[in-house]
């Protein structure tokens, strides 16, 4: 990221014609970062807690989501190991989602990275709200028969919504609210 920016200020040097010291690109650099609104990214490690589930929506864009838990260990005072578990909430898009639909299953470990996505929805009058991790990438780990894969193990969500919003109308708008709101409802059961 560090080095875009200082791209991009090098590009406007050289539009320019100016000569600039090294100092002055550093102080330019550093105002830039300031103007940032902030880095929402999520990297995980972990194993499916169930086969995705796919949703298709009107328009045809595809939403599979699936269970990922994190497990932590480390020895207590006692010197016994304890592990905590956390259960994440993932979400797939479009392409990233074909391909999680046709390879991921239930027990695979994969290398996830997306960013952290909270929506709300009434039912019955209350406000519900689910935070998710909405995927940008992700690799299967372990070995080509563990993953019952033949090809490449790498993907990356090349229609990957960069809005910095919280809504679920940062997804596509082909995609009704109601219809997010449905399919929230259904995806509300965790596995603990």
């Amino acid at each position: 990221m560090i080095l875009s920016l200082l791209d991009i200020i090098i590009k406007k040097i050289n539009e320019k014609g100016m000569i600039m010291s090294l100092k002055s690109v550093f102080l330019l650099l550093n105002f830039k970062i300031r103007e940032m609104a902030g880095i929402n990214k999520v990297i995980l490690v972990g194993n499916l807690g169930k086969d995705p589930d796919t949703f298709t929506f009107e328009g045809g864009a595809k939403k599979v989501s699936f269970s990922l838990a994190t497990t932590e260990q480390y020895k207590d005072s006692k010197g016994e190991k304890q592990k905590i578990t956390e259960w994440h909430n993932i979400v797939c898009w479009r392409g990233l989602a074909d391909i999680a639909e046709q390879f991921l299953r239930k027990g695979m470990q994969v290398y996830l990275e997306g960013k952290i996505r909270t929506r709300s929805w009434e039912d019955s009058g209350t406000k519900k709200y689910i935070t998710e991790i909405v995927a940008d990438n992700f690799q299967m780990l372990g070995s080509r028969s563990d993953n019952e894969n033949s090809g490449q193990n790498h993907f990356h969500n090349k229609e990957s919504n960069t809005s910095n919003t919280n809504s679920p109308q940062a997804e596509p708008s082909a995609i009704s609210n109601e219809a997010i709101s449905n399919q929230a409802q259904e995806e509300d059961d965790l596995p603990f």
